[in-house]
Order: structure tokens, then sequence, then C-alpha cells
């Protein structure tokens, strides 16, 4: 048995992570010395000891990393993702500012966003809630309309989409986020029990980001407790507009390359805005964003 190992990061606790080797062996992991947080999707190379722990010798290059935040920090919580689903659902009302912040995280990371509009049974809001998605779908984002609780719904409509792909499931609490999990994972509570022995970290691992194999293996899913707005703080000016893609075509008519998009003469987005090109709720969105980054930025820098 070689002593070295690659694996993949697939829980995360305090500065203990659980990798998982190419034959499925669970090991328990710390970082040596002050080496970085591994995030859950990280590929690692790692030092065996023994035959349940290791040492996290080194994280293998990422193609995207994402941060959850506060007002205080930001903290990555996922690497190497291929899709971001947003779980949202006609009752109650979802937050649209949220939903806003999560899809400009997906995009400035290059993660394919897809929207989940869950309890479709419902049908008294079924219209409100598709219209509050209106801007969204005009954009091009998927919508997959269902009920988390119909089996074959959850199977036939939104499972070809997981396929061959590492998913990271979002959701705020009452949108059913939990309900669509146990659907697609239904050994979810026992993959976390045994995350939870290979951390060694007993009951309190509820609030964990976690990855899931979907069955058969045909592709994984990362559930995040809880929905925290993709940190968005650590994200330059640059990464912000990146996350608003509607806006790609119009910036090539402002006047001034450093154009913030808000006030200036000749600014391309304030013209195609005045069109109705632009959803104005998108826009306002966007310069909370700025106005957030550029105060975090002068408190911190």
């Amino acid at each position: 048995m070689t002593d070295r190992a690659t694996g993949r990061v697939v829980a995360a606790h305090g500065r203990h992570c659980s990798v998982e080797l190419a034959d499925g062996t669970l090991l328990r992991c710390y970082p040596r010395g002050k080496k970085t947080d591994a995030a859950v999707g990280d590929q690692v190379e790692i030092l065996r000891q023994g035959t349940t722990e290791g040492a996290l010798e080194k994280i293998l290059p990422r193609r995207n990393l994402l941060y959850r935040s506060d007002e205080a920090r930001s903290k990555q919580f996922a690497a190497n993702v291929d899709q971001l689903l947003i779980v949202v659902a006609v009752v109650p009302p979802f937050s649209e500012d949220l939903l806003g912040r999560a899809l400009a995280g997906a995009w400035s990371a290059d993660i394919t966003p897809v929207i989940v509009l869950n309890k479709v049974d419902l049908v008294d809001g079924l219209a409100h809630a598709r219209a509050s998605l209106a801007p969204i779908i005009r954009l091009g984002v998927p919508v997959i309309e269902l009920c988390a609780k119909d089996y074959d719904q959850v199977h036939e409509r939104l499972l070809p989409l997981l396929a061959g792909k590492t998913s990271i499931l979002l959701g705020q609490s009452a949108m059913g986020k939990s309900t669509l999990l146990n659907m697609l994972i239904p050994d979810a509570l026992a993959a976390t029990r045994e995350h939870s022995v290979a951390l060694g970290a007993g009951r309190h691992t509820t609030t964990a980001t976690r990855l899931y194999h979907l069955p058969g293996n045909v592709g994984d899913l990362i559930d995040s407790p809880g929905f925290q707005a993709f940190g968005l703080l650590h994200l330059t000016h640059e990464e912000i507009q990146r996350g608003f893609p509607e806006f790609r075509a119009h910036i090539e008519q402002c006047r001034f390359y450093n154009c913030t998009h808000q006030h200036e003469p000749g600014c391309g987005i304030l013209a195609a805005l005045a069109r109705g090109e632009i959803d104005a709720a998108r826009h306002a969105l966007y310069v909370r964003l700025i106005h957030a980054h550029q105060a975090h930025e002068s408190h911190h820098g």
C-alpha cells in the first residue's frame, strides 16, 4: 500500500476534511501546518497515516471556487463545480435578491445555473412565481418545474441534467431542498453518518457542506446547508460584471473604458436600461453589489 494517494474532498468540518480515494475509502485528513483549508470538491494529494487518517499535502489546481460570506468574512466551501441548482418554491415567496446574488456568483465563476421551481402543485401561486422568474428565464437560465415529493417528476425532469456533472444544491429554508436531496439520494442520511464517522465529528456535522454520489454514480451532488448568498465580497469589479451576462453586448457602447454603468454619460448599459433591454431590478442588484464591494474594500483596504 503506497503512502501517497490522490483523492477528492467529500466533506469538511473545521480544519478536518473527509477525503475519498479512488477505491471509495474515506480518510480523515488534516492540513499540514497552516495550509489553506480545502473545499468540498477539491482534488488533493494526501499522505496516508494508518488506515483511517492522512495528512493533506497539496490541493490540486481548481477550475473554480465558491465562497459563502457574511458581513465579516468570506469562506471557501466548494470547488470544481459544473452547475448550480437553485431551489425556489411557489410558496413561501423566495428572495429575488438572494436568487440574483446566487446567479451572479455562479456566472462569475463560470458555473451553469439551473433553477428548480418546487411545489408546482400549489397552483394558486404558480403564475406569480413564474412572473418573478421571467427576467431570469429571458437570460436563458433553464427553470425545471416539479414537485420534490413526486419521485417520477424529480427523476424524469431533473436527473438527466445531473448526469456526468458535479452540481451544488442551494436553497433558502422552506423551499424543499432537503426533500429534493432525499428524493435524489435515498441514502443521504446514511452517507451523512458515514462522513461524520470519518470526520470524527459526531452529531455536529449537520452544518457541514458535503458531496454525495447519485445512485449508480451517474453524477455528484454537493449539498450546502442553509442559503448563504454566495460570498461575493471577494469578487473584483470585473468579476461582478461577469455575473451579469446581459450587460456584455452593451458594454462595448460605453464611452469610457472604466465606466461603472451607474451615472456616466454615454453608458451603453444605462442606454439599454432606458430602452427596457436590461431588467431594472437586475441593474439595481448590480449597483448594490458594486457599492457593497467598494464599502468592503475601503473598510479592509
